[in-house]
C-alpha cells in the first residue's frame, strides 16, 4: 500500500495556510492539512522524519494534523510534510474567535418576541450556553439585556459618527458566524466596544430596577452617611449593585468558558469590560428634586442616580484615544499582559488595552476590517476629526446642497398651544471622495 494511501481522514484548511508558520515550503505549492491516529503514523513516517509528531495530550487517542504539499513523491513528501498537534491548530483557530461581544447579536430579536417561555431562549441569537441558561433561569431579565444590546450599538455608532472607524461593523446580522477583523481580533476598537457592552448592560439593567420593569430588584439602598441642611435622602435610586452582579454574569459568561479563544485575548477582554464597569461605577451622581412654597427649593429630596450612557460612552471614547497596546509575556509564575513600549509595569485598572494595531481605516480593506471613508459626510469648517481633511485622509472631497425643511417662528397662544410655520432652506454639504 502507497503512503498516500494509508492517509486517514482528510480536512482542507485554506484560510489556515494564510497565516500558519509551517508552511514555509514552495509558496507556490498547495497544502493540505491531514488528521492521523498514532498507530498510522508509526506505520507511515520513519522515526527520524523531518516532520516528526509531537503527542497531542489534549485527546484520549493521540491525533496529529500534517501541514502537506501535494506531492506524488514519498521523498518530497518527507521534505515539505509538517506535522501539527490538533491543540495546536484548535488553538490559531479559536484565537481568531471572538466571542464575548455576540450576545450582541440579540439587538435583532423582534420586537414582537417576549421572552416569557423557556423555549424562546433557543431563539436568541449569539448566546453561550451558560448565557442560555441564565435566560432560562431569569427570563424577566432578558428583555432588558436585549435593549441593552440595541443601546451598545447606537451609542457606539453616535460616539463614532465623528471618526474614520464609525462603529459601523457592530451591525452583524444574527446569523452571522463572527464580527469583521476589526472587532474579530484584540484591536483598540474591540476594546472600546467590550468596555461599552459592560458598562450598558449593567446600566440598564440598574435603571430598570428603578423604573419598576424588573420584579426581581428593586431601588437601591439609601446612603449611610448624613446630607448637608435643606436636603434629604429619597426618591428611588438606580440599584448598581444588581446591575453590576448580573451585569458581569452575562457578559463575562464567554470568556470564561474553557474553549473562548487565546489567553490572552480573554484576558484582554475582561480587564476591558472591568475598566467599562469601573467607568459606570464613578458615573453615580446625586440627583435631587425641589420642594417648597412657589417654587422656593427650601428643602430637596435627593438620591443617587447613574448619568447618562451617552456621557459614560464618551469617558470610555477618552481612554480608547489613550489605550496602552499590550504584550502576553511571563510575570512570575504566570503570564499577564504588560504595556508593550513602556518599562514593565503592571497594567493600570482605568485603562483600556489591546494587542493588535489598528489600520487608519481610509481605504476599504475586508481582510482589516475597514470599511474606508469614500462617501463619508465631513465638515469642511471642523479643526478635529470629522474635518474633511482628516475624514478624506487627504484625498479631497465634493459638495452638494440640501433643502432642509423647518420650524420656523413659533408663537405661543394663550391657552395654551404653539403654531409654528414652515421654512425652508439650502444647505452645502461635504462627502469624501
Amino acid at each position: 500500500m502507497s503512503y498516500g494511501a494509508r492517509i486517514g481522514q482528510t480536512f482542507f484548511f485554506y484560510s489556515l495556510w494564510q497565516f500558519s508558520p509551517w508552511t514555509t515550503a514552495d509558496p507556490g505549492m498547495k497544502w493540505d492539512f491531514h488528521v492521523r491516529s498514532d498507530h498510522v503514523l508509526k506505520q507511515g513516517l520513519p522515526d527520524n522524519h523531518d516532520g516528526e509528531a509531537v503527542r497531542s495530550q489534549s485527546v484520549n487517542r493521540p491525533l496529529y494534523i500534517f501541514a502537506a504539499g501535494e506531492s506524488k513523491s514519498l521523498s518530497t513528501m518527507r521534505r515539505c510534510c509538517h506535522v501539527l498537534p490538533l491543540a495546536v491548530l484548535a488553538a490559531l483557530l479559536l484565537s481568531q474567535v471572538c466571542s464575548g461581544i455576540k450576545w450582541l447579536a440579540i439587538s435583532h430579536t423582534p420586537k414582537t418576541l417576549h421572552v416569557n417561555q423557556t423555549q424562546h431562549c433557543k431563539l436568541l441569537p449569539g448566546l453561550v450556553s451558560s448565557q442560555a441558561q441564565l435566560c432560562r433561569s431569569n427570563m424577566e431579565l432578558m428583555q432588558t439585556i436585549i435593549q441593552a444590546a440595541r443601546e451598545v450599538k447606537k451609542t457606539c455608532q453616535k460616539t463614532f459618527a465623528d471618526m474614520r472607524w464609525n462603529c459601523s461593523s457592530i451591525e452583524i446580522p444574527g446569523d452571522s458566524s463572527k464580527y469583521p477583523p476589526d472587532l474579530d481580533r484584540g484591536t483598540r476598537e474591540s476594546a472600546f466596544v467590550y468596555a461599552l457592552s459592560a458598562a450598558t448592560i449593567s446600566h440598564t439593567i440598574a435603571r430598570a430596577c428603578t423604573t419598576g420593569d424588573l420584579r426581581l430588584c428593586s431601588c437601591g439602598p439609601i446612603p449611610a452617611e448624613i446630607p448637608e441642611p435643606g436636603y434629604r435622602w429619597g426618591g428611588c435610586a438606580d440599584n448598581l449593585h444588581y446591575g453590576l452582579i448580573m451585569g458581569s454574569k452575562f457578559a463575562d459568561a464567554p470568556m470564561k468558558m474553557k474553549r473562548a479563544g487565546s489567553h490572552a485575548n480573554k484576558l484582554m477582554h475582561l480587564h476591558n469590560s472591568e475598566v467599562g464597569r469601573q467607568v459606570l461605577r464613578e458615573a453615580v451622581v446625586m440627583k435631587c428634586k425641589c420642594h417648597g412654597v412657589s417654587g422656593s427649593c427650601s428643602i430637596r429630596t435627593c438620591w443617587r442616580g447613574l448619568q447618562d450612557l451617552r456621557e459614560i460612552a464618551m469617558e470610555l471614547k477618552t481612554k480608547y484615544l489613550s489605550a496602552t497596546k499590550v504584550v502576553h509575556r511571563p510575570m512570575g509564575t504566570r503570564k499577564q499582559l504588560v504595556p508593550k513600549d513602556i518599562d514593565i509595569r503592571p497594567v493600570r485598572e482605568n485603562e483600556l488595552v489591546y494587542l493588535q494595531s489598528s489600520p487608519d481605516f481610509c481605504t476599504k480593506n475586508d481582510k482589516q476590517g475597514s470599511v474606508g471613508t469614500q462617501d463619508r459626510q465631513c465638515n469642511k469648517t471642523s479643526a478635529g476629526s470629522d474635518s474633511c481633511d482628516l475624514m478624506c485622509c487627504g484625498r479631497g472631497y465634493n459638495p452638494y446642497t440640501e433643502k432642509l425643511v423647518e420650524r420656523c417662528n413659533c408663537k405661543y397662544h394663550w391657552c395654551c398651544y404653539v403654531t409654528c410655520k414652515k421654512c425652508e432652506r439650502i444647505v452645502e454639504r461635504y462627502v469624501c471622495k
